[in-house]
């Protein structure tokens, strides 16, 4: 018999850039995956990790039923009267035969009556939760919802503090808003583009192939900064191979340039910017021969590249982490947001400020509230009128004041002031900076609930797990790089018994408001995602006019003003949302650590092709046979200094740990550079890297700190095992 092959189009689960997928379906096993040519982001292409990622659904490690670590009772376990956790009850790593199966009412009955007691012990604000920058933003826009309207907390974040909050904080003071301006196929009508910070062929590569193509076809001239030789470099007019960490001196240098050379848009700066002398005056000191010292590149270079940018029609910057994750991350994305208000280079096709988002729904999941600062739709949590708009709408919302930064939340684990955490999707023991210190902070939680596919290397800390269903086993939206709200499908009916994100949690709700007797309730009778969408666009006034019915014909970018609105491709064409555009002047400040005698290389860290952030998803795919093993990148010409040759074992330390990995000896990493990707547990980048932090935005500086490279053997790469791997 011929089984009827089915198609779902969906939208891909990976990177912002948010390609449709087409699952070919049979019952419920996906064939493989495809995406039509007329798609107006993915234009026909996919790439690996859209093609052949998603068998991750069929592991066989995924949880499947809720789970309960079997010494975890319904009353935390006996303290001493001081409350801090007893030397002989330390929270350790369990394994899978530690924890039992249970019922969704025995779990979801354990989890809200031990966060009933903590709140009613401590007060709301000693709970906290991590969103996930992978769900869709309904789910995000629950979560948030329960932690704010039934706890009554502020402490709510999600990954975008990890990535992007440098350029979120940045774009917020100069301009007033923190999204993508434009489209990243608005790179055909760019005459000069600056990728900086980006490895974009392998972080962003349907975005990469639009890049090169414009490049290659259409006349775009490319401005590479990056300190390593990226694959981008390959189509670059100009490669800026700056230093880690002096991104500052670089693009001030550029400023410098655009302002005495006259090449400013005066006409723009006079009509729609503020504070601009006391910014050219804080310029002068950027020369092109300061910034060739502390950078390293050229004085000619920048003046090159300075005169491309400012004499182009339409010229645009794109970014990625390499800019925020530093301690000054705010100071580097101003540093580019001043280059297109010297130019003009903002308002129009073509044009831009454009921080490519990492996840898939990390500018879903932050216009949907989940963050500390924030209501949904940005509107700010310490503004009393805000928070009496979202009170009078769900009965209930936490004081006006900010709550605690994901960088935070992990401090106040080890300080005792968040008792209880509640994770949905991400992996804070693979994505906080110092791990060590992550891992010794988390045992002293009383209480840690992870809602998940899989027992990750946070999850081996859980009381109790609740299974989630993937992408393809249900309904919602995501929102991507470029601000387009796009579908995402139920495929096949779930496998196991795993539940949807927004199911778990309306449950989790409605039972807990029970428990805490609150008197006026949030709605929660939610029997679809369309229903929690449209309470999301009755309160976040950019997504006002965006139904799912809409969604079934319309790729809407937001804002989307009302049900007639066809939604804005590009922002700014007529005014700001503070107003006028500020200028900030700048100062360089070095990074927190620096190389020494000691610890002779600058390590960076990020990406690669096959795998994805923490690697929870990629590393359960057919993707892991592909990119299998950790490695560091050296220079040839430090090779000798270590020893080592290409392939062999090297030991990789930091002031705060050590990991084992192989070399890979390339010109793609700078000479006193190293370059580790962050997806691998067994060799994790973050236990090298530093946790100090941005004090404007509060990231980590995860792109340069001090390390030495030694030669190690192939035992004790071997004895490297997998902080997430599980017995079966």
């Amino acid at each position: 018999m011929v089984v009827q092959q089915q198609i779902a189009s969906t939208t891909c689960p990976f990177c912002g850039v948010g390609c449709r997928l087409d699952l070919h379906i049979n019952g419920n096993q996906i064939s493989h995956a495809t995406t039509p040519y007329d798609d107006i982001v993915s234009k026909g292409n996919l790439c690996v990790k859209g093609r052949f990622g998603w068998d991750f659904i069929y592991h066989p490690d995924r949880v499947l039923k809720p789970l309960i670590r079997k010494d975890v009772g319904a009353m935390p376990r006996a303290r001493p009267p001081s409350d801090a956790r007893p030397p002989s009850l330390p929270r350790k790593p369990a394994r899978r035969d530690d924890w039992r199966a249970a019922s969704w009412d025995e779990a979801l009955d354990l989890v809200t009556t031990r966060f009933a007691d903590i709140v009613a012990r401590f007060g709301p604000d000693a709970t906290a939760v991590f969103c996930c920058a992978k769900a869709t933003n309904e789910d995000n826009f629950a979560l948030q919802k329960l932690f704010r309207a039934v706890i009554g907390t502020n402490n709510i974040d999600h990954c975008t503090r990890l990535c992007h909050a440098g350029s979120v904080v940045a774009l917020q003071m100069a301009i007033g808003s923190s999204a993508m301006s434009n489209s990243g196929s608005d790179i055909y009508d760019c005459d000069v583009a600056i990728i900086t910070g980006s490895n974009t062929a392998e972080s962003h590569p349907i975005i990469a192939l639009q890049f090169k193509d414009a490049a290659m076809h259409h006349g775009t001239k490319l401005i590479v900064a990056d300190p390593r030789r990226v694959e981008m470099v390959n189509f670059a007019t100009l490669w800026l191979q700056q230093r880690p960490g002096t991104d500052v001196p670089l693009f001030s240098a550029m400023a410098n340039v655009i302002i005495q050379e006259r090449l400013c848009n005066d006409e723009f700066i006079r009509q729609r910017t503020e504070n601009f002398e006391t910014f050219a005056k804080a310029m002068e000191e950027f020369t092109p021969d300061v910034a060739e010292r502390i950078s390293g590149v050229p004085a000619e270079k920048i003046i090159e590249a300075a005169r491309m940018y400012a004499t182009a029609k339409n010229g645009a910057i794109y970014w990625a982490l390499g800019i925020p994750e530093h301690t000054h991350g705010t100071e580097n994305a101003l540093a580019l947001v001043h280059l297109a208000l010297l130019t003009g280079h903002i308002g129009r096709k073509g044009t831009g400020l454009n921080p490519l988002r990492g996840q898939n729904n990390v500018q879903g999941a932050s216009d949907a509230g989940a963050m500390p600062w924030d209501f949904p739709g940005y509107q700010k949590v310490d503004d009393p009128e805000v928070v009496a708009k979202f009170r009078a709408k769900w009965g209930n919302a936490p004081p006006p004041k900010r709550g605690l930064t994901t960088t935070e939340i992990a401090e106040a684990w080890g300080a005792g002031a968040v008792k209880a955490q509640y994770i949905m999707g991400e992996n804070p023991l693979m994505s906080e900076p110092n791990l060590h210190h992550a891992h010794h902070a988390i045992e002293n939680l009383e209480f840690l609930v992870c809602q998940d596919m899989f027992i990750n290397e946070t999850g081996r800390y859980a009381d109790v797990i609740l299974p989630s269903a993937s992408f393809a086993e249900k309904e919602g939206t995501y929102t991507n790089t470029d601000r387009r709200v796009q579908r995402v499908r139920k495929a096949f009916e779930s496998i196991g018994d795993v539940r949807a994100d927004w199911e778990i949690i309306s449950d989790v709700a409605l039972r807990l408001e029970k428990k805490l007797g609150r008197e006026r309730t949030a709605y929660w009778g939610y029997e679809h995602p369309s229903e929690i969408m449209a309470e999301m666009a009755e309160l976040v006034p950019a997504y006002a006019g965006i139904t799912y019915e809409r969604l079934e014909t319309e790729r809407l970018q937001w804002p989307v003003s009302s049900l007639q609105s066809p939604g804005t491709p590009f922002l700014f064409a007529e005014s700001f949302p503070r107003g006028r555009a500020k200028f900030f002047p700048l100062v360089y400040q070095p990074s927190v650590e620096e190389p020494d005698a000691e610890y002779p290389y600058a390590l960076t860290t990020g990406r690669v092709l096959y795998h994805w952030h923490g690697g929870t998803l990629t590393r359960h795919s057919n993707l892991d046979f592909a990119a299998p093993e950790a490695f560091v990148e050296i220079n040839p010409a430090d090779a000798p200094r270590v020893p080592c040759e290409n392939d062999s074992p090297v030991r990789v330390s930091s002031r705060r740990g050590s990991v084992v990995l192989r070399a890979r000896v390339t010109e793609k990493a700078a000479p006193g550079v190293a370059f580790v990707p962050f997806h691998y547990a067994e060799a994790a980048a973050n236990t090298l890297t530093i946790d100090a932090i941005d004090p404007q935005a509060k990231i980590p500086e995860y792109k340069i700190c001090a390390v030495k490279i030694e030669p190690a053997t192939l035992q004790d790469l071997e004895a490297t095992m997998p902080l997430g791997m599980m017995e079966r």
